[in-house]
């Protein structure tokens, strides 16, 4: 009997805890739809889910429920070309009114901070498209008439205004929202197929971070902080790759744990003519080219040369048989994470790679490999 009390307590409790999960609802009605499906779709990243759909009555009413644990975009579409755009939270009771005629381009959303933000964004922008389509008009109707000429250059300071005009509202936006799950549509919108709207690389990594710190679980999120990411190694890399052309400047610091674990700088070696070798433990090339440094080394060490190899590897155990193998005896510097910052300073793209320093620091070849490497250093270090 007692057994029997227990169950029954678990499932009303079981019962009680699932009622009260947070629910969120979706209502409205949309005119002049009836017998028209009305389809409720959860957005991703690269495609879209049907939840559910409702057949619309004569009034056009429809009610949608469901649960989620942080801001979800959706889609309220009656059709693939006919639908909005909204971002839904936990509780929210949403309401949302239109008519089918031009249900995407006009319609009242209510009860949603985060629907009525998407409704903004969207507004403004097809508002912006479309001033600019229209001087793109005016500039292939008027192509032949006498004074096209000096128009065109009224015309496309009115152009660039208004894209900087939607450059600074958008940019204000994400700004004034860091939190709201918003700016990934803000973030997301184009001009074009090639022209973003918000091209401020630190606003767009102030967003990614505060909304990855709220809503790490969010794959729109994760799709974005990601593709920050990308976007911040892009930049360095094409800085990078300016400061390894222009040979003269100094070479980008890297200070790295050796094997005991003591933080070695490349700047200490300032005075010496300095091999930076970026190799791993376990790739065949690195450990091919490695006998050629150990004699290279050899020969001219004495004379003021020493070599700072980088690992990439992950595996510490490996890294050090190699060394112990391979006889590598001059410095050789590791995070055993990849060291990553490292790869990205100086741009290295494969593995084995190096660059050639001078005293200075100044970066005198890179690529260096046989022969190459060995007259370079019978050039140089003498």
């Amino acid at each position: 009997m007692r057994k029997l009390i227990w169950s029954l307590m678990v499932i009303a409790l079981f019962t009680v805890s699932c009622s009260d999960s947070p629910q969120f609802s979706i209502r409205g009605s949309i005119s002049n739809a009836e017998g028209q499906y009305l389809y409720l779709d959860e957005l991703g990243v690269d495609s879209s889910m049907k939840i559910d759909s409702f057949l619309l009555g004569n009034n056009g009413e429809f009610e949608f429920e469901g649960n989620v644990s942080f801001p979800t975009f959706y889609l309220l579409k009656l059709n693939e070309r006919n639908f909005v755009t909204l971002l839904v939270d936990s509780t929210e009771q949403v309401e949302v009114y239109g008519d089918a005629a031009n249900f995407s381009r006009d319609y009242k959303v209510s009860g949603s901070e985060g629907s009525a933000q998407v409704q903004e964004l969207n507004s403004r922008l097809v508002s912006t498209k479309h001033q600019l389509d229209s001087i793109e008009s005016l500039q292939i109707s008027f192509r032949s008439e006498i004074r096209y000429a000096s128009d065109q250059i009224r015309w496309e300071e009115e152009y660039d205004k208004i894209k900087e005009d939607q450059i600074e509202y958008s940019t204000n936006f994400v700004k004034s929202h860091p939190f709201s799950m918003s700016n990934v549509l803000a973030l997301y919108q184009k001009f074009d197929d090639d022209n973003y709207v918000v091209q401020d690389l630190l606003s767009l990594k102030t967003a990614a971070t505060a909304l990855n710190t709220f809503y790490p679980e969010s794959e729109h999120v994760e799709a974005l902080y990601n593709n920050t990411i990308l976007l911040m190694q892009q930049e360095r890399n094409l800085a990078v790759q300016q400061v390894v052309k222009e040979y003269g400047l100094n070479s980008p610091d890297i200070v790295l744990p050796n094997v005991d674990g003591e933080d070695v700088a490349l700047s200490s070696l300032r005075g010496k003519y300095v091999l930076v070798q970026f190799w791993s433990a376990a790739d065949k090339g690195s450990r091919y080219l490695n006998p050629v440094l150990v004699e290279l080394y050899e020969k001219y060490h004495s004379k003021g040369f020493e070599i700072y190899q980088v690992s990439i590897d992950t595996n510490r155990y490996d890294w050090v048989d190699a060394i112990d193998a391979d006889g590598l005896n001059w410095i050789n510097v590791g995070d055993m994470q990849g060291s990553n910052i490292a790869l990205m300073s100086y741009n290295v793209q494969s593995i084995p790679y190096n660059y050639l320093l001078d005293p200075e620091g100044n970066i005198l070849a890179k690529s260096l490999v046989g022969s190459a490497l060995n007259q370079a250093l019978g050039q140089y270090v003498k």
